[in-house]
């Protein structure tokens, strides 16, 4: 799902989530030869014809793989102004990281006045990542220059009977165009860049020390950490199990595709591709993927096979096979991949330790959506409440505040009672979704998207709070189907006392 974050990291942690499968695989044959060549064979023809299933899903995953080009990594073409550390200056705001979270917090604390180093391996890289967003988001941030195709609205398959239209307006994210917006206000403000990885940091009281890779120490009154789901600087005191969603795409030339190219396919759940592969079908009757795609054209479109969330997480190679079959059952035949990218998103789990002296944003900081995986739209409306309370917190008259008590300032300013509930209750909704298999999801869906526009569309954008997020509890159960609701209380009673307890000890 492109809304979502989506990150080349392959997450450390997760290494069952590492079974992208060897180009240099020789299966590269016919379905028609397969079959061919087994049968002369004289195997039973049940066991046969499962295993030429197989073998011609492994065939085509890796003949897709093939198409795939080598990663050329962009640079932009900026003159950024670096940091001198030879002048011993103790800058106001240290920002680790340099994604659209981290950008945005320098560019907007930076137009206040205020000293900001950038620390990053790649300054001037494009993100690998392909954003999708409502356009709605984008709109409200004064960032429509920085979509650079929308779609009137989008569709959703549960079933091969059922299609939804979604009158939203919905957009993908030019990379180059939001990270050169951003670096140019950067510049323009006086933010200095440095080229390195933190390897660590120390505090003193009044200020931070991060050394980098390269011998180079950088100090700072405050310290962001921006890194995404490396959780660099950033500390948790408590099990970090979350949720994975796992996905694989491509933005391919084909022949062509069936899909209308002035909606964008927000989810298909359809699961006919794999009538003739029991094995992956009762995969997915467990735990489904959808497809989401972006049609640009006839024939140029960004396809991705998506794991809603799992625990553990789907292997990518399975991601891939599915993938392959479903676009085999569509009649897409890819011709040329432009690039690939696979993604792992952490949902839900702990947040960080708060309050504590590095502050959080975006991934770090546990902002990402715990029931759908959303987080850039998020994190970009959160940065100028992170810059102002920084900005507030370094004026002339609270400089006196301990670098322990202007953090929590941060920390409490970015995550305030009401959005911990919010968040609370999505993982709530995640811990829901997690048990449910391809009918339950299905049966889901259908009464999400059949509520009022008001509901869906704040709670995909995280703008419903507590009181309204109860409304929307009572609306999405009344719609649901007698099954769906026999189903949400049944599997749904443990998270839903998990929360109720949650919420209880929660206090500020």
């Amino acid at each position: 799902m492109d809304t979502l974050l989506k990150t080349h990291n392959k997450l450390e942690f997760l290494p069952q989530l590492h079974g992208v499968l060897d180009k240099s695989s020789n299966f590269n044959l016919s379905s028609s030869k397969i079959q061919n060549r087994d049968f002369r064979f004289g195997l039973k023809k049940s066991n046969n014809l499962k295993r030429a299933r197989n073998l011609c899903v492994k065939a085509s995953r890796s003949a897709l793989l093939e198409l795939v080009p080598e990663t050329k990594k962009e640079n932009l073409e900026f003159e950024l102004p670096i940091y001198d550390p030879t002048k011993g200056i103790v800058v106001d705001l240290a920002v680790v990281g340099g994604g659209p979270a981290g950008l945005a917090v320098a560019q907007q604390v930076s137009e206040a006045g205020l000293s900001v180093c950038s620390i990053d391996p790649s300054p001037k890289l494009i993100w690998p990542n392909n954003y999708g967003v409502w356009v709605d988001e984008f709109e409200a941030m004064d960032l429509l220059d920085c979509l650079d195709t929308t779609w009137s609205g989008a569709v959703v398959y549960t079933d091969d009977n059922t299609k939804k239209y979604l009158d939203r307006p919905y957009g993908r994210v030019n990379r180059k165009q939001l990270k050169s917006k951003m670096l140019q206000k950067c510049i323009s403000n006086g933010v200095k860049f440095h080229q390195a990885k933190v390897i660590k940091v120390i505090h003193e009281e009044s200020k931070s020390l991060l050394i980098c890779n390269d011998g180079v120490t950088v100090q700072a009154a405050v310290v962001l950490d921006a890194t995404g789901f490396s959780r660099c600087l950033v500390q948790y005191d408590k099990p970090y199990n979350p949720g994975y969603q796992v996905a694989y795409g491509i933005l391919a030339e084909v022949e062509e595709h069936p899909f209308d190219v002035d909606k964008m396919l927000f989810m298909d759940w359809r699961d006919s591709h794999l009538n003739n592969n029991v094995e992956l079908k009762e995969r997915n009757s467990s735990i489904p993927t959808f497809l989401y795609a972006m049609p640009f054209s006839s024939t140029r479109i960004f396809l991705e096979e998506t794991s809603l969330v799992a625990r553990p997480g789907v292997s990518m190679k399975d991601i891939q096979e599915r993938m392959v079959a479903r676009l085999r059952h569509l009649g897409i035949k890819v011709k040329s991949i432009e690039e690939d990218e696979h993604c792992v998103i952490p949902m839900g789990g702990p947040l960080p330790v708060l309050p504590q002296r590095v502050v959080g944003i975006g991934g770090t900081a546990g902002m990402v959506h715990p029931s759908t995986g959303y987080m850039v739209a998020r994190t970009l409306a959160a940065a100028p409440i992170v810059a102002n309370s920084i900005v507030r917190c370094l004026g002339s008259d609270r400089r006196s505040l301990s670098g322990d008590d202007l953090s929590a300032e941060v920390w409490k300013d970015l995550w305030p009672i009401e959005r911990r509930r919010q968040r609370e209750f999505f993982c709530f909704g995640m811990d829901i979704l997690l048990k449910l298999d391809l009918q339950g999801t299905r049966r889901f869906f259908n009464a999400f998207f059949d509520l009022e526009p008001h509901y869906w569309h704040g709670f995909l954008s995280s703008r419903l709070f507590l009181p309204e997020l109860l409304f929307f509890g009572f609306a999405l159960f009344s719609r649901a189907s007698n099954a769906s609701r026999i189903e949400i209380m049944a599997k749904g009673t443990v998270p839903l006392v998990k929360m109720a307890n949650n919420l209880v000890q929660d206090r500020d």
